[in-house]
């Protein structure tokens, strides 16, 4: 929830513009007192948007400052909605909701913290989305102080996790005491220590165990093994225990949740230690190892045993680590203007870790990435090898983001790179404008109806293949988009296309010709079917021949949402 305090009559309309523009975020504190209103908001929101000064915002919040990770992120507008500026939690919900605001109101977001001036990763908020905690924040200053500053600082992972990119100055090699720690385990040493989400504690017991017996078991069986409790991810059983209080009371008082597997389930995970006596009562030879192995399993792409079956009188468990999953990233870079360039895509960009793509789209996004992002370009014709690099790079346990013009759904490097990702890796898939889209508006509404797009490319497709489905869309009066239309090596396939077409629509049937559209050097024609010289096409064109229906009107080409103009 979104509290927004205002005192003069421009920040109530501001107010009441993002109620409308946010429907169900916005929570309005506009008929009290400001100092009232923010105290409240405090007290009851997430995130404050303060139409106030920042001098007076922060003298009434001041004595209710927590720690910037529980505190609400503040943001004070001016009265002239000039600048947003994130006042606490920049981090933390701050900066992301003042760029949210610059959007909605047309002002700037006055972004102050260090880190994202010079593009870096903020260790404050590092691994957030992982669920990586920090064990010693005190010493974020000075770990942050250093790594801004280029001075060398060593990194210390247990294991390779899909996170942001960290500058050059952090390196494993580092020769410096002052170290970033990435460790399910007791580390020592002058560092900031972060813990991941690594580690599965499967429980077994006796109907009736006390909470105590199973929380001193798990405590000691953690502390022996050296296993920080902070990077416990679960607690992990048989669902003939999901109601035994002993095992939910134990998990709640460390802050864990509780899950359960079918006793045949369990009974299919391989463990060093079976026992007969347990299948007889449950059904399975293994809870607390098979649990803790098959709950790991399911958050990442493998597991390890790191604790073998300790038990009491009423109780057993174990403890199994994770292997992250790596993440994929395809984005869809649009059709080449940075103002197409969707926020999530740039976003991703910043993201990764490592970029793979053709060398000129990584060109056009390269002050986009963050300092330490590695990036594997290659050039043309190598989109099977990029596909297969970047989802090795994702199973290595890398952030990977791999780019491609438009859509990277729509003739670009998704469809690919999913053939080879299996389950052991994460995908995610960030839309782009396509080159049909931008094109399409330049030209005026040419998709305004049923549309197909084909590429005439007959690299990967046969040639009679193509044919066959420009035959069934001049059949079906589609307005056609044609993809990668002719090069120098194929000069043959539009015309041969394009006469197919003429079979079945009239000699003025609009046809849009657009080249590097959304580029500097973009062209925009508007011609008839029977009028294209295809000679004029190349490879950066996109073509579009209208249906039966289509009309050039003042100029633009319009394909009708319906027959009714028949």
């Amino acid at each position: 929830m979104i509290g927004i305090v205002a005192a003069t009559a421009a920040g109530r309309a501001a107010a009441a513009t993002l109620a409308e523009r946010w429907p169900g975020e916005v929570r309005p504190f506009t008929d009290t007192g400001p100092a009232d209103a923010l105290r409240e908001a405090w007290r009851t929101c997430d995130q404050i948007i303060a139409f106030l000064a920042v001098g007076a915002t922060v003298r009434i919040l001041a004595p209710l400052l927590g720690h910037k990770t529980e505190d609400p992120a503040v943001v004070c507008v001016d009265e002239a909605l000039q600048f947003a500026v994130p006042v606490v939690g920049g981090h933390h919900g701050a900066n992301a909701l003042a760029h949210r605001l610059a959007a909605a109101l047309g002002c700037t977001a006055a972004i102050t913290t260090a880190s994202d001036q010079g593009n870096v990763t903020a260790l404050d908020s590092y691994g957030d989305d992982l669920g990586f905690t920090v064990d010693n924040p005190d010493m974020l200053p000075r770990v942050g102080a250093a790594v801004l500053s280029g001075d060398p600082v060593r990194l210390a992972a247990d294991q390779t996790w899909p996170l942001p990119p960290l500058p050059p100055n952090v390196h494993p090699d580092a020769d410096t005491s002052l170290t970033i720690h990435i460790s399910d385990a007791a580390v020592e040493g002058d560092g900031l220590v972060y813990r991941p989400p690594s580690l599965v504690v499967g429980v077994g017991s006796a109907r009736g165990v006390a909470a105590d017996e199973v929380g001193d078991l798990i405590d000691r069986a953690l502390g022996e093994a050296g296993l920080s409790p902070a990077s416990v991810r679960c607690v992990a059983t048989v669902d003939l225990k999901a109601d035994e209080a002993g095992i939910l009371e134990a998990a709640r008082e460390r802050g864990w949740e509780v899950v359960t597997f079918p006793a045949d389930v369990l009974a299919g995970v391989d463990v060093p230690n079976p026992s007969e006596v347990v299948r007889a009562e449950v059904g399975t030879p293994s809870v607390a190892e098979a649990a803790a192995l098959r709950a790991a399993r399911s958050f990442g792409r493998g597991a390890e045993l790191v604790v073998a079956k300790r038990k009491t009188a009423n109780a057993t468990v174990a403890v199994a680590r994770l292997v992250p999953r790596g993440r994929l990233t395809i984005v869809g870079l649009g059709p080449g203007a940075r103002d197409l360039l969707t926020p999530r895509a740039a976003d991703a960009l910043r993201r990764a870790s490592v970029v793979v793509g053709l060398d000129q789209y990584v060109d056009q996004i390269r002050d986009l990435l963050r300092p330490g992002t590695r990036v594997l370009a290659s050039g043309l014709g190598q989109e099977e090898e990029r596909a297969r690099t970047a989802v090795e790079e994702a199973r290595g346990g890398h952030a990977v983001a791999l780019i491609g013009s438009g859509d990277a759904g729509i003739y670009a490097m998704a469809s690919p790179a999913l053939e080879f990702a299996g389950e052991d890796i994460e995908v995610e898939g960030v839309p782009g404008i396509t080159a049909a889209v931008a094109a399409a508006h330049l030209l005026g509404a040419p998709l305004g109806h049923d549309h197909a797009y084909i590429s005439l490319s007959d690299l990967h497709t046969p040639w009679e293949i193509i044919e066959r489905r420009v035959r069934a869309a001049a059949e079906g009066d589609f307005t056609v988009c044609f993809y990668n239309p002719r090069s120098r090596a194929r000069d043959w396939q539009l015309p041969k296309a394009l006469a197919v077409l003429a079979e079945h629509r009239p000699p003025a049937t609009p046809v849009g010709v657009v080249r590097n559209a959304g580029r500097p050097d973009q062209s925009v024609t508007v011609t008839t079917l029977a009028d294209l010289d295809p000679a004029r096409v190349d490879m950066f064109t996109v073509v579009l021949v209208g249906s039966a229906r289509s009309r050039t009107v003042a100029g633009r080409f319009v394909t009708p949402r319906g027959y009714r103009w028949a």
